[in-house]
């Protein structure tokens, strides 16, 4: 399905029934990457998978900002009337969670973000080191994003009102200390660093996602 918001067209997926539940990909990816994990999810919850603007089957852009997706979700929560979604962002679209929940406090019961980064130094130096060659070559608009931003800043994060998840991989591209650190800075914040996991291979394709979240997304339910 397809909603137009913000002046693009966002392609989603629904499935399920129940509380709400967005997903959000990482930078280069499409809502795909959750295909063994929304029929798990959708037992328990409507799924709305997303592809972000630039991405999957999205409206294309010249550029792409951070700012920018997260004002996506929240044009997409508003037009589809979605009654206090939790969201689960991975990468990059962890990244346009947290954005979101700093902006718009009271739009999201419910946080998860796994392999993150605040700052583009959040990333380990030979992955930036790789991300700064690929721009370098491609002037891609993806390496471009990667490269400057996010700028979100630790006082920023103790705004967030929402309760937080906060989730990597014992081998994540996010620096350890980096991801400790938004933990501790967004309020109340619960932290599970993953044991012999990468930063993605819980999410790409795996079904190990809803194994992690469930005990976050279904407490207090």
């Amino acid at each position: 399905m397809t909603i137009h918001v913000n002046g693009i067209d966002l392609y989603y997926e629904r499935a399920g029934s129940g509380p709400p539940l967005i997903l959000l990909h990482g930078n280069g990816e499409s809502s795909r990457i959750f295909r063994k994990a929304v029929g798990q999810f959708a037992q328990s919850y409507t799924v709305y998978a997303i592809d972000s603007r630039g991405h999957g089957r999205s409206s294309r852009v010249k550029e792409l900002h951070y700012a920018d997706m997260a004002c996506d979700v929240a044009g997409f929560i508003a037009a589809l009337a979605l009654d206090r979604p939790m969201l689960y962002g991975f990468s990059d679209g962890g990244i346009v969670g947290l954005l979101v929940a700093i902006e718009w406090p009271a739009l999201l019961s419910k946080l998860a973000v796994s392999g993150a980064n605040i700052t583009p130094d959040g990333v380990k130096a030979y992955m930036l080191h790789t991300v700064q060659a690929l721009y370098f070559v491609t002037r891609g608009a993806r390496w471009k994003l990667m490269r400057d931003e996010p700028q979100i800043t630790e006082g920023q994060l103790e705004r967030i009102e929402t309760p937080t998840l906060v989730l990597a991989g014992e081998k994540d591209i996010i620096r350890e200390e980096h991801t400790r650190a938004i933990a501790v800075a967004v309020p109340g914040a619960k932290l599970q660093i993953l044991p012999g996991e990468s930063h993605g291979s819980y999410v790409d394709g795996s079904a190990k996602l809803c194994e992690v979240l469930a005990p976050f997304l279904g407490e207090g339910a």
